[in-house]
């Protein structure tokens, strides 16, 4: 704990600092829209007297010297601007290098210093109010008398007990005066680290984080945020002093919303280049349809209706509250055995957010949102579901079929409204839940009977099957020729050796096989090199068709589906209207999407 002195010589530097660089005026800004939290970048006061490290390991002894800083100078320019006992915050921005950290990655080392932590918000807790100085009347004496209080998320002193003073010195009763006493917003959230940089056939990381003054409700769950704050370690209410184990909170100084795409990838020239070259290509469709899962013959149909799910369409809100979806919903009904959950693994591989779950292991609650009890304070607080985790990406579903109709149901808003309204235990909220589903389900009967109706063979109702935009049947035919070339193609996948393991099977060193999958990732090739596992003998190169990369696919779709806003022409949606109306009269059960 620093001392009095110390404190005092960090303040007088603080001073200096914020008198010589531009937050003079961001103060004043600050004052003016009448905020109480400055926000500093990190950089800055690197350049300064070295103190941007010292901060970052010890922010528990410069953090009150600094809002005192902050507090004097924004009295000195407005005396009226805070209450008696009210003070400036200061949070923290900017480049934290190495204590950039997601929730896995925050260990022991870490406690005691300043963080800065990415993840997906899952839980929010109510926002309660918390005693910071209360105030007593004495009837007897006629004396007031008052008590701070501190905890865990104060930055100067030893935590106080939190217990109210009923009586004085002598035994006198007291009065709680509350109109006098002196209150903090306060706020629990749950962080869990990103869906799509978890590592495989791992629990998920969390990480619990407390919020107070202006930084409660800065965000829901669903939302992707950075966290800056204080590491800190405190006892629960289990024996931690006994056995030596702590409970871990991030007391955070600054939130700070992540876009959806802050996990896009880095394109260099000769990518924009090389995708302009392919956009320009007559067989663009094919060719991207192809190179999704080569493994997997054929499935052509599907594969390119994957890649335009995976595009997307173009979102309509309207003047009058209105909500279009641009997300494409899609379901595979079909025979066993016909490549439905090979499909939906490599739409996992390639869409930048992608969330993977079955019918049997997932509830209702668990796909949208649900309210949980606290296990320490015992209050109510709301937990986001897969769907909302997956927000603006990719939601898919094996096994559709073996859902309960309970638990099926709870979709129907999500397939369609995009949003997740939950009005549970006193909890009214909504969410916003703007994924695709690609979902993949057997037939009634096992195998598909084809001498009855696709609605009976499928049993689904028809609410779920019209929020459904493409619906595909995948039949295992019994054709001599396709089963000649299904089992060509799968013997080829066998029967020959990767070029890892066949060129380079004497290299067992593990800081090679890393520098090769380094050089594999930094070098984005167009086309896939030609394998043997994928394209056969050499002398059948002349029917190999044209394969692109899985790196390259991400990066084309990613910068066609976020780089243009398609526009339909009047000739397209005459076109379109009367094919519908076509089909329409036609008796047939297609659904067309626009």
């Amino acid at each position: 704990m620093a001392s009095f002195d110390d404190r005092s010589s960090h303040k007088r530097a603080f001073l200096e600092f914020l008198d010589q660089n531009v937050y003079k005026n961001e103060i004043k800004a600050m004052i003016d829209q009448r905020r109480r939290r400055l926000i500093v970048n990190i950089s800055d006061l690197h350049s300064f007297q070295d103190f941007g490290p010292r901060i970052l390991k010890n922010p528990s002894e410069f953090m009150q010297p600094f809002c005192d800083a902050a507090t004097d100078i924004a009295r000195s320019i407005d005396p009226l601007f805070l209450k008696e006992g009210e003070q400036v915050h200061v949070g923290f921005e900017g480049p934290f290098v190495s204590r950039r950290v997601s929730p896995r990655e925050l260990l022991s080392e870490y406690i005691g210093t300043m963080v800065c932590v990415e993840g997906i918000v899952t839980k929010c807790s109510l926002v309660r109010p918390k005693v910071v100085k209360s105030v007593h009347y004495c009837p007897t004496t006629g004396d007031f008398t008052s008590r701070e209080y501190r905890d865990i998320t104060s930055n100067v002193g030893l935590p106080t007990g939190s217990v109210y003073p009923t009586r004085d010195e002598h035994g006198n009763l007291l009065v709680t005066e509350y109109g006098l006493c002196m209150y903090k917003d306060h706020q629990t959230l749950s962080m869990q680290e990103m869906p799509e940089n978890s590592a495989p056939g791992q629990l998920p990381r969390t990480l619990d984080i407390i919020v107070e003054d202006d930084l409660v409700d800065s965000c829901k769950p669903g939302d992707r945020v950075a966290m800056v704050g204080i590491y800190k370690a405190l006892a629960g209410k289990t024996k931690g002093s006994v056995n030596g184990v702590f409970r871990t909170v991030l007391i955070a100084n600054n939130v700070s919303l992540l876009n959806k795409l802050a996990s896009s990838p880095i394109y260099t020239a000769d990518d924009i280049k090389n995708i302009k070259k392919i956009a320009e290509r007559a067989d663009v469709f094919d060719l991207l349809g192809n190179s999704l899962a080569p493994s997997i013959y054929g499935h052509s149909w599907i594969k390119k209706a994957v890649v335009l799910l995976m595009l997307g369409g173009v979102e309509k809100n309207l003047e009058n509250g209105t909500h279009l979806r641009g997300d494409i919903n899609m379901m595979m009904v079909g025979d066993p055995s016909v490549a439905k959950s090979q499909l939906l693994r490599a739409i996992m591989n390639i869409a930048p957010l992608a969330i993977s779950t079955t019918g049997r292991g997932s509830s209702g609650v668990g796909l949208t949102a649900a309210v949980t009890s606290d296990q320490e304070t015992g209050e109510r607080r709301l937990e986001a579901g897969a769907m909302v985790l997956a927000d603006r990406g990719v939601v898919c579903i094996d096994e559709f079929d073996k859902m309960n109709d309970q638990d099926r149901v709870s979709i129907h808003e999500v397939m369609e409204q995009q949003t997740v309204t939950i009005a549970k235990a006193g909890i009214h909220a909504s969410l916003n839940a703007r994924c695709s589903v690609v979902a993949a389900a057997n037939p009634i009967y096992g195998t598909y009977d084809r001498s009855i109706t696709p609605t009976k063979n499928i049993g689904l109702p028809d609410s779920l099957l019209s929020r459904f935009d493409l619906l595909f049947i995948v039949l295992d035919q019994m054709d001599a020729d396709i089963d000649r070339q299904i089992s060509d193609h799968v013997l080829r996948m066998h029967r020959y050796r990767s070029a890892i393991d066949a060129g380079e099977a004497a290299v067992d060193d593990a800081s090679a096989r890393y520098a090769r999958e380094e050089d594999a990732e930094t070098d984005t090739s167009v086309f896939v090199k030609y394998n043997r596992m994928l394209h056969g003998k050499k002398t059948d190169r002349t029917r190999k068709r044209d394969t692109l990369s899985i790196n390259f696919l991400k990066k084309y779709i990613h910068y066609a589906k976020h780089r243009f806003q398609p526009e339909l022409t009047d000739e397209a949606s005459e076109q379109i209207a009367t094919a519908y109306a076509e089909l329409r009269n036609s008796g047939t059960t297609t659904k067309v999407c626009f």
